[in-house]
């Protein structure tokens, strides 16, 4: 049975942008595996069948699984002739860590400097949603917001600085090939791709180019949708 993916969109299904829903895009491109998205809107969320209130979600067989972390876990260990995810219990523990500092360092700047994007690419009742729920979440009006996260993207260039150290030894954080913990990441700057028309990464960053090479993976997945115009 063909897994399903629950993949979050804004008015346009054809441009996903949530970076947790990329990461397993890539996940199951990895693994070699077929799978139909589902794309709901964040007022739709709640409606899925496996009731977590969270994207993404894939149904897998009789599976459900929430969270992109539990969603690669439970594909490594029911494909495990597939190739890895994690390439054993150390790549699983690097991911957990690369998972925590891309969550706390990275996702919270561009977090608040797309808000005003995201916002703008949803339908009105989402719209609605999404500016009562944040401006709860952060304490301040959304274009606020978005100046404080704006004034915060210089810190991106230091933060990033161990990603472009280790990228002088090897072309993945996997090493010489991607592992998921390469799909954390690129899920961070795939949004920021998709939905902000502001460069993160100066033309000559290392970053950039390992990002670059990721969109290639899998057949171009990662180029299927366009830039933010």
């Amino acid at each position: 049975m063909t897994i399903q993916l629950y993949e979050l969109v804004g008015s346009d299904s054809a441009r996903p942008f949530s970076p947790h829903c990329w990461k397993v895009v890539m996940a199951l491109a990895h693994k070699g595996l077929a799978w139909e998205s589902r794309y709901v809107p964040f007022t739709e969320i709640p409606k899925i069948e496996d009731g977590s209130g969270i994207v993404p979600v894939i149904r897998d067989g009789d599976a459900t699984v929430s969270d992109s972390f539990a969603i690669a876990l439970h594909l490594e260990r029911t494909r495990p002739d597939g190739p890895s995810l994690f390439g054993g219990p150390g790549g699983e523990a690097m991911a957990r860590f690369v998972e925590a500092w891309c969550q706390t360092q990275i996702h919270a700047i561009i977090g608040k400097a797309a808000i005003m994007d995201v916002h703008d690419a949803l339908a009105p009742d989402d719209q609605a949603f999404f500016r009562n729920s944040r401006e709860a979440r952060f304490g301040m009006p959304l274009e606020e917001t978005r100046e404080r996260g704006l004034s915060e993207l210089g810190k991106l260039n230091a933060r990033l600085e161990p990603v472009r150290a280790m990228l002088r030894h090897q072309p993945f954080i996997g090493g010489a090939s991607p592992l998921f913990s390469d799909y954390i990441l690129f899920g961070a700057f795939q949004w920021a791709r998709i939905i902000m028309r502001e460069p993160l990464l100066g033309h000559d960053d290392p970053v950039l180019d390992w990002f670059e090479t990721c969109l290639d993976l899998h057949g171009g997945i990662g180029r299927a949708v366009p830039a933010a115009a």
